[in-house]
């Protein structure tokens, strides 16, 4: 096996690990000791390709609590550029370990500066590329420069995570044209009357 190769499956044993042992202790109890004798490395090999326990688990968290969500190409209208995105984020879901995203979320109750990287590396890049829809539809005159677009991004990603980890229901193509059509675009409306 080419030694890259190698390298690539011990950096994603490290990182699983990490991520195991975030949700089980916490941000603040989560050693490089620990993360080395579980994945059976030598500590040596975790800091040669991470400074410290902050740069580690914010690239384990980029890896496995939120595949990046690329932006869809600008669309004709609000309703396509929504559902282009939530295409892309039910893609990302789907792709991760349900265990893994539900334990992240209950370790950042209990621990703020896991919170804090989670907001910074996963949520802001939901949210940005929610931006990025809004400013086309903004661009092209359907909505004023003043809708909140985070509150869409946070309503779309409460109701697929809902769907995934509590529900069970099916996240399909239906689903998230329900999603929408019945709800963010009445809620984008409404901003719109409120104004």
């Amino acid at each position: 096996m080419p030694a890259h190769r190698r390298g690539e499956i011990r950096e994603e044993a490290i990182l699983r690990v990490a991520m195991s042992l975030l949700v089980e202790v916490g941000y603040d109890q989560l050693t490089i000791e620990a993360i080395a004798e579980r994945a059976r490395a030598s500590k040596a090999t975790i800091y040669r390709r991470w400074p410290g326990k902050a740069e580690l688990v914010a690239t384990a968290i980029r890896r496995y609590a939120g595949t990046p969500v690329a932006a869809p190409p600008d669309t004709t209208n609000l309703r396509d550029g929504l559902l282009a995105v939530l295409l892309e984020l039910r893609t990302s879901l789907i792709g991760q370990d349900s265990a893994l995203i539900l334990g992240l979320l209950v370790a950042m109750r209990r621990d703020p500066d896991l919170a804090h990287t989670v907001r910074r590396h996963v949520l802001d890049h939901k949210r940005d590329v929610f931006a990025a829809v809004v400013a086309g539809a903004i661009a092209r005159g359907e909505v004023p420069q003043t809708i909140d677009h985070a509150l869409v991004a946070e309503i779309s990603s409460a109701a697929l995570l809902s769907r995934l980890l509590v529900t069970g229901e099916p996240l399909d193509d239906l689903f998230l044209q329900l999603l929408v059509d019945a709800v963010l675009l009445p809620m984008l409306n409404h901003q719109l009357d409120q104004r």
